[in-house]
């Protein structure tokens, strides 16, 4: 059965790639990181039986190769939105309110900083209690409350503060 342990990664990929972007803030850091987590993974002489402990012992891989990166290299991570999004917007149409809330978002998560887009990526993007973000963070459950609280508030306050206002309609004219 040499295809199991392949195919139990293979079911976490994509949301192991999510938050690898959210921690990085740069997609070919993010494959790099999450190849490098699969590596170790099916390298591993011992994982959990348990799903939901796989699923945590998985992330905290990956997380631990990203601080281990950082180490490496000694410098901060850039924290730009990626080039295609700003084309993104800007061929956007106005029927794509969704597109724009996207982006919007995404530009809001890269101006926070690691540890706060970390935690938002832990709890709002894979899906994980406050329980297992706690394990996996190795600090209480109301740690992993506050740092989420200030975590969305930070993010609230960076898409309040982005240069993206709505337009205002001509005089005689409503909005729609």
């Amino acid at each position: 059965m040499a295809t199991a342990p392949r195919q139990r990664i293979e079911a976490y990929l994509e949301r192991l790639y999510g938050y690898a972007i959210s921690l990085a803030g740069d997609r070919e850091q993010a494959r790099d990181l999450v190849q490098d987590c699969a590596l170790r993974a099916l390298g591993a002489s011992r994982t959990p039986a348990d799903e939901s402990a796989y699923r945590a012992w998985l992330f905290r891989i990956l997380r631990n190769a990203f601080v281990d990166g950082l180490r490496r290299q000694r410098r901060s991570i850039e924290q730009q939105a990626p080039e295609e999004e700003v084309v993104a917007v800007a061929e956007a149409c106005p029927g794509d309110g969704g597109l724009i809330d996207k982006l919007t978002v995404r530009r809001g998560l890269a101006a926070l900083s690691p540890a706060h887009r970390e935690i938002i990526a832990l709890i709002d993007l894979a899906g994980f209690s406050y329980a297992e973000a706690a394990v996996l963070l190795d600090v209480a459950p109301g740690t992993v409350m506050s740092r989420l609280s200030r975590a969305r508030a930070a993010l609230l306050n960076a898409i309040e503060e982005d240069n993206v206002v709505p337009l205002r309609p001509r005089e005689g004219r409503s909005a729609r």
